[in-house]
């Protein structure tokens, strides 16, 4: 199924500080659409992956410039209005620049999580399939590349963890949460993609639903992972990954399965102290 695409982004204006600002013309904005802009286009016949084209960034050159600025100040001043306002500074902007993000600190939060998704097919490269000899490292399953991938986009959360409670509270509002969700569903399509998946019947559908339950819990169980390099929110994704593994062969309705996986985690998250 073919998630919704933005239009069109709008481009920010280059609002560059200077003594003599010159006047200026305000652009025309396409508003948002519901869902956040779809990463890997398609067409109605094409598929929803493609190896031979690169997606195009879904963010212009003045917003890249702006929020990846602003998220160098998230550790200190969290997913704010003046983080952006920093990050436009940094990135030779006025302060008014910010008001053009048409979803505020959201649109903060959502840069983050949309380019860290998009940095995994760099990030974690598995070796290319074998001959089947000796040492052949290209024998990865598929589960092993899934825990692979989801560890490494969850230590990718690591540099703003002391902040990813405020950020997953802004995910929670009424009006990002639609956004949010969709977001949830192209990362877990995407690890399942690059560990290999080609599933074509149901457990295409069960795969993603329990993969993003297990993640978005185990981003909740790492807001409060004071152990070493996060080895128990490891711990916590690598055995809800394998409870789900274990019974995937007899949960074969996508109610059934993700209702086993949503009881599970909760219950694991309360037991560690976690209140939901």
């Amino acid at each position: 199924m073919a998630l919704p695409t933005r239009l069109a982004r709008s481009a920010i204006p280059k609002l560059r500080a200077s003594p003599l600002l010159p006047a200026f013309q305000p652009p025309q904005f396409l508003l948002p659409t519901l869902f956040a802009p779809t990463l890997h286009p398609q067409s109605q016949t094409s598929s929803y992956h493609s190896y031979e084209h690169n997606p195009p960034s879904p963010f212009s050159v003045p917003e890249s410039a702006i929020l990846s600025s602003a998220l160098q100040h998230v550790p200190a001043y969290g997913f704010t209005s003046t983080a952006l306002k920093l990050g436009a500074r940094d990135a030779g902007y006025l302060d008014v620049s910010t008001n053009l993000l048409p979803r505020g600190v959201f649109d903060l939060v959502n840069y983050h999580l949309v380019t860290e998704r998009l940095s995994l097919k760099d990030r974690v490269q598995f070796p290319l399939q074998g001959d089947g000899g000796a040492g052949d490292l290209g024998r990865i399953g598929v589960g092993e590349k899934v825990r692979t991938l989801a560890l490494a986009r969850l230590r990718a959360n690591g540099r703003v963890i002391g902040r990813w409670q405020e950020a997953l509270a802004i995910m929670a509002q009424p009006t990002h949460l639609p956004a949010s969700i969709a977001e949830l569903a192209r990362l877990s399509d995407e690890i399942w993609f690059l560990a290999g998946d080609t599933s074509v019947d149901t457990s295409w559908y069960t795969k993603r639903a329990s993969l993003s339950a297990i993640y978005s819990a185990a981003e909740v169980f790492m807001t409060q992972d004071t152990s070493s390099d996060f080895v128990d929110t490891e711990r916590f994704l690598v055995e809800r990954l394998e409870d789900v593994e274990r019974v995937g062969g007899w949960l074969g309705e996508v109610g059934e399965w993700v209702g086993y996986t949503g009881h599970s985690v909760v219950n694991v998250l309360r037991s560690k102290g976690v209140r939901i």
